[in-house]
């Protein structure tokens, strides 16, 4: 096509509609890098402020999707299924969610991201664990898929290679909010892993990204449409996230927790968690025919041992340390602890994850920048959560550290709990679900 992107910058500022052909000329051009950073970044505060039609961003987040490599599965014998989430404070989920499908027949060919900001990443908790290689090939990623039915890698340079560029212009052109990005972000790498469903897990509170149900329901059905354009059956939770998730905030102390899961242990709202968005993936993959089916399979598996084998294979087949399952003090551990304490007794009404994730992130358990180094032995452990009752000195928090922004963390640690008098329940988990 005789394509200007001067002109489509024109076009979309004043708020008229792309062609397919002019967005697939667009996509090429980020991909091929023939169009520089600085009108790449015009288009993207003109998409800002004037946003994509539906039709409009389905084409957009395809041609993402098709700027690389698309895996593929053979076709008719088994449902291939993933979950996303749009990032939490404790979020340890897709550890333990990964491995459980799968051992309940489904095949879960997990693409990952690592954490920045106060939000944590599953790449990073998992690299906690000796060995463990984040980027197999694909031969080997497939064949994984086939024998063990999952794996757990991170995105590798050939696979929605426009999204990569434009994910690094808008963070630093201020337009990382935008709906369609965020969502043709999160599509275009979920269907490039040759998805036949997915689940949602859209965070909703003072500690996700989207601070409110409506901009949270808002994304949801951006992308449930996106799927149903390209094919792909997409569920949505939206699930608070008004405190952290589990008893853990931290690399190692996250995939310990996540393997307390796999055990059939852990905290109940870790539990909980995993086994409803479990028990969506079984429905979408037609493992089971109710959630009530897919959450009993789920619950089985947890407790008699399958799962926890599964993630041993796993791990075992990315080349890491698959002993920690059996052996979670194999994990990297902190060299001091510092107990937090409660300053007068009372109902827990209110723990800030943002607060607690800062905390973390002082003793280097996070990133500010992507070339940021972590440290996977650091975190905080939670000792008391929302409604329960506490007493003056009672503990509750322990933070994990190696020297490295102790004081700091104590301090933001010290401001996280708010304890009052009265009695309180904890929010629903799971805030609402759409399809």
């Amino acid at each position: 096509m005789d394509f200007s992107i001067v002109e489509s910058i024109r076009k979309k500022r004043d708020g008229q509609a792309w062609s397919a052909a002019e967005i697939r000329a667009i996509i090429d051009g980020v991909t091929r890098q023939t169009l520089p950073d600085y009108q790449v970044s015009a288009l993207l505060m003109a998409v800002y402020f004037q946003g994509m039609s539906p039709e409009e961003l389905a084409v957009w987040t395809d041609a993402m999707r098709h700027s690389g490599v698309v895996l593929s599965h053979p076709q008719g014998r088994y449902r291939v299924v993933d979950k996303h989430s749009t990032g939490g404070v404790g979020d340890k989920i897709s550890i333990c969610l990964a491995p459980a499908v799968a051992a309940c027949g489904v095949k879960v060919p997990m693409i990952a991201g690592r954490g920045l900001g106060h939000t944590g990443g599953t790449l990073d908790k998992l690299e906690a664990i000796a060995g463990y290689n984040i980027f197999i090939d694909r031969q080997a990623a497939a064949q994984q898929l086939e024998e063990i039915g999952l794996f757990i890698i991170g995105q590798t340079d050939d696979m929605a290679p426009a999204d990569r560029r434009l994910y690094a212009l808008r963070d630093v052109t201020g337009t990382v909010e935008s709906i369609p990005l965020i969502s043709s972000s999160i599509m275009s790498k979920k269907l490039a892993e040759g998805i036949d469903g997915l689940v949602l897990d859209v965070k909703v509170g003072t500690g996700a990204f989207m601070p409110t149900r409506e901009r949270a329901a808002l994304l949801a059905e951006t992308l449930i449409g996106i799927g149903r354009a390209a094919g792909c059956a997409v569920t949505a939770l939206l699930t608070d996230m008004n405190t952290p998730i589990g008893r853990t905030v931290g690399n190692a102390l996250e995939t310990r927790e996540a393997i307390d899961v796999l055990r059939g242990e852990g905290p109940a709202d870790t539990v909980a968690l995993t086994v409803a968005l479990g028990a969506e993936m079984l429905l979408l993959a037609g493992a089971a025919t109710s959630l009530d089916e897919g959450t009993a399979k789920l619950q089985q598996v947890l407790s008699n041992g399958a799962a926890l084998e599964r993630f041993a294979q796993c791990v075992a087949m990315q080349g890491g340390d698959a002993d920690v399952c059996e052996h979670p003090e194999r994990l990297p551990a902190a060299r001091s602890v510092v107990e937090i304490t409660a300053e007068r007794s009372g109902v827990v009404h209110a723990v800030s994850p943002r607060t607690v994730a800062m905390a973390s992130m002082a003793t280097g358990a996070g990133r500010q920048r992507a070339e940021d180094q972590i440290d996977p032995a650091t975190g905080v452990v939670l000792h008391a959560v929302v409604g329960q009752s506490v007493a003056t000195g009672d503990v509750l928090a322990t933070l994990h550290h190696n020297g490295r922004g102790q004081g700091e963390a104590e301090a933001l640690l010290r401001t996280a709990w708010r304890i009052d008098d009265a009695p309180v329940a904890p929010s629903p988990q799971i805030i609402d679900r759409l399809s």
